[in-house]
This record gives structure tokens, sequence and C-alpha cells, in this order.
């Protein structure tokens, strides 16, 4: 929102600069990024392959760990399947271990049916959330090659919607979803993976609506809610007696401006849930690997894990020079 409301002139405003104040710490943990140092805890090992269920048919051979195991590897290291199931050959090698290492195809087709986890990070207490989403490419012809012999622009995209914690960076929950499916109707889906009580909820203008603050009621009742009201937001019929948050928004937006209810309400921290995005594109990809929907779920979901171990190794703590 500052963008647009001072883009006119925006060319006068000087770009703010900031410090990395930890960068040490911070080096370190870019360095660690890249180790190719591995542990594995006795109870991976244990549950690598599954137990005798006794049922008819042919039993599998590998758990859903190593299968997830596979998924992360070649989701960090941006791999193919077939270089993928090598990575984690050479592991098994390295570790000096005994241990069945599923090959490409069946990493392909059990990739898709793994169980979701719960929650994509433990419960850390009552916690500041913010919502957005952002588009993954899926398949189609890409920008070069639409300009270099022309076409129709065929490549079609599905929406990640994540839900983080803007003091650790962390993404709390997550959904795919296909281009039909609006911001709003994803609210009430990600409160619900996420793990604790919600403080406050931060989101750009295009979940205001009362749709989106009853989805927020009915799970958190004591959440502050700091969403900006459209241009064209009127109040609510019970204003003058009880009004809502909605109404206190619209009410001091009219009375002091956007900008400064902005910095009255905090509403800055938005604009962290856009570093987590450009983290995923870079680090994990703009583009989604699997073709079904089903399996992209799973590829985005535990993209989202393996950025939340990236992250808990180390992130900038930096500080706006004046």
């Amino acid at each position: 929102m500052p963008y647009k409301h001072n883009e006119p002139r925006r060319h006068r405003i000087p770009k703010a600069k900031y410090k990395v104040e930890n960068w040490g710490e911070y080096n370190r943990a870019l360095r660690q990024r890249g180790s190719l140092m591995i542990w594995v805890t006795p109870e991976a090992l244990a549950a690598w392959t599954p137990a005798v269920t006794g049922r008819r048919g042919r039993p599998a051979a590998y758990s859903d760990i190593a299968i997830e195991t596979g998924v992360m590897l070649r989701l960090a290291f941006g791999r193919p399947w077939r270089q993928t199931e090598g990575l984690l050959r050479s592991i098994v090698q390295i570790l000096g271990m005994e241990l069945p290492v599923p090959d490409y195809t069946t990493l392909a087709r059990r990739s898709a049916r793994l169980s979701l986890a719960a929650a994509l990070v433990k419960p850390i207490g009552p916690m500041t959330v913010v919502i957005d989403s952002s588009g993954l490419k899926m398949v189609g012809a890409g920008e070069w090659h639409l300009e270099k012999h022309g076409g129709k622009p065929r490549r079609s995209w599905r929406k990640l919607h994540i839900a983080i914690d803007p003091d650790s960076g962390d993404i709390l929950a997550a959904e795919l979803t296909t281009t039909e499916d609006g911001d709003a109707s994803q609210v009430g889906p990600l409160l619900d993976q996420v793990p604790g009580p919600v403080n406050a909820l931060l989101a750009d203008g295009a979940y205001d609506g009362d749709p989106v603050y009853r989805a927020i009621s009915d799970r958190h009742p004591t959440a502050a809610v700091i969403i900006p009201p459209r241009a064209t937001a009127v109040l609510s019929q019970q204003a003058d007696t009880t009004p809502t948050q909605r109404d206190h928004h619209i009410q001091q937006i009219v009375e002091k401006g956007r900008m400064i209810w902005q910095a009255a309400t905090g509403y800055g921290r938005r604009a962290l849930v856009e570093t987590v995005f450009f983290r995923y594109k870079v680090l994990i990809g703009r583009s989604l690997r699997a073709r079904s929907l089903p399996a992209q779920k799973i590829e985005a979901r535990i993209a989202c894990a393996v950025l939340n171990r990236m992250t808990s190794l180390g992130m900038p703590v930096s500080r706006k020079l004046a």
C-alpha cells in the first residue's frame, strides 16, 4: 500500500537503506544451508520399512518416511527423480547402512499419496499471522518460447496460499489451489492449520469483507484483524452502537488517512509475507514439478517444510538506517 499511495512522487522519495546487525551469525547460517552433514534418528531408521500388516496383497517396501525423504531431497537440491534416487543411494552408502532405496518410479508414484502433516511447525504460543497468496507456474510454453515463436500463451498456474509468522519467518500453514479459488475462501483452511492461538491477523485489501472477518472470529474471537478496507467501503448498520473492527478501520482512515492508519496498526509487517514468497521462488523454484493437483499439493506442502528448516538455521536481523 505505501508504494501505490506514493506512486506519483515515488521518484522523489529516497530508497530506504537497512543494515544487517547479525551478519556473522547469518553468514554462518548461509554456509550451513549447503552443508552435507547427515543426521538420521534411530526412529527414522526403524520406520524406514513399514511393519508387516498381514493383509492380503503385496506389502509396501518403503514407508512414507522414505518417500518423504526423497521428495525433500528433490526439492532442496532441485533434481529430477532419477538423480534424486542416485543422491539417496549415495547417502545410504556414505552412512554405511543396509537400507532399501526406492527407485525413481516409486518415488514419483508414492509422492502423490503421502499423508499431509497437521502442522508445519510446533505450537509456539500466541502469535501474529500474515496471510497472502502467489502464483506458481505449472506447464506450458514459457515466455521466451512465446516471444520467439509466437502463438497463444498456454501456461497454467496454481495459487499457493500461506500463513506466516512475521517474527520468525516460518510458514505456519499452506494450501495449494487452482486459480478459480479466491483468496478469501482459504482463510478458514489456513487458520485451521495454525498450531496455536492467534493474537492478530494481517492481510491485504483482497481479503477485506465480512466472510473473512467471520472466519477469523469463529476460530479466534479475540484476534485483531488488520485488513485495509477498500476505497468504497462503508460502515455497517450497527456502527453507531456496536462498531466492528472493520468500522474502526474505516473511521480511522477517513479521519487521519491511510498512511497514519498503517503506522498505528502495524500494517507494514504484512510486507514480510512477500519476502517469504521471494525466498520460496528462489530456493525451491517458480514452477511446480508434479503434474496432478493432489501431487502438487504434496509438493508445495513439503517445499514449505524444507523452507522452514532452512529458516531455522538463521535469518538476518536488520534495522533501518536514518
